[in-house]
């Protein structure tokens, strides 16, 4: 029998941690993550049984934390919901059981990488990778946008503290690219 071995996006057996000057860079190898979607008319019936379940549903352009499930919106009544890997490696399932048929889901959690990203001064790092003005948008924003040549999504934690989800495929691209703009700030 297979004995497999996980890795992270980066291709180790641990997640990198990364510090360039006051930017850390922490790959997150604990998130588990799944998109929902409300079936044509079903947006009620998602909403309730979301409730139900403690899954929060934000609306545009935000990214909300729950008890066990945090989300962010990507489309109309389209959302990522992200969960702890340890104790929802089967989020698909999961979320399935919670939503019923009400809403299509799938599994996404090996197609991004992700990155948590803390320093004092996080948007003079942002401004030269995005088009996200991070210092004037609130805690709790989240974008999907354009991070060097590479289609993210960027969730605002606070002033100093965001998250980026790159696709997986791109995971060094992405890093380089964040380490070279920590580079030439600090």
């Amino acid at each position: 029998m297979a004995s497999l071995i996980a890795m992270t996006a980066l291709g180790a057996r641990e997640p990198a941690i990364i510090t360039r000057g006051p930017l850390t860079i922490t790959e997150r190898f604990d998130v588990a993550l799944a998109s929902v979607a409300a079936r044509k008319g079903r947006m009620a019936d998602v909403a309730k049984a979301a409730e139900k379940a403690g899954i929060p549903l934000p609306g545009p352009a935000a990214h909300q934390q729950g008890t066990a499930y945090s989300a962010f919106w990507t489309a109309s009544e389209m959302w990522f919901v992200e969960a702890p890997f340890a104790t929802h490696e089967l989020i698909a399932d999961l979320l399935k059981s919670a939503l019923g048929d009400a809403a299509s889901i799938t599994e996404q959690t090996d197609a991004w990488v992700v990155f948590d990203l803390a320093a004092s001064d996080l948007a003079r790092v942002l401004e030269r990778l995005c088009s996200v003005d991070f210092s004037s948008v609130p805690a709790g924003y989240a974008t999907r946008t354009v991070l060097e040549h590479l289609g993210v999504y960027l969730i605002k934690h606070g002033p100093g503290a965001a998250r980026v989800y790159g696709p997986r495929s791109s995971a060094e691209s992405l890093l380089h690219a964040l380490e070279t703009a920590a580079r030439s700030v600090f």
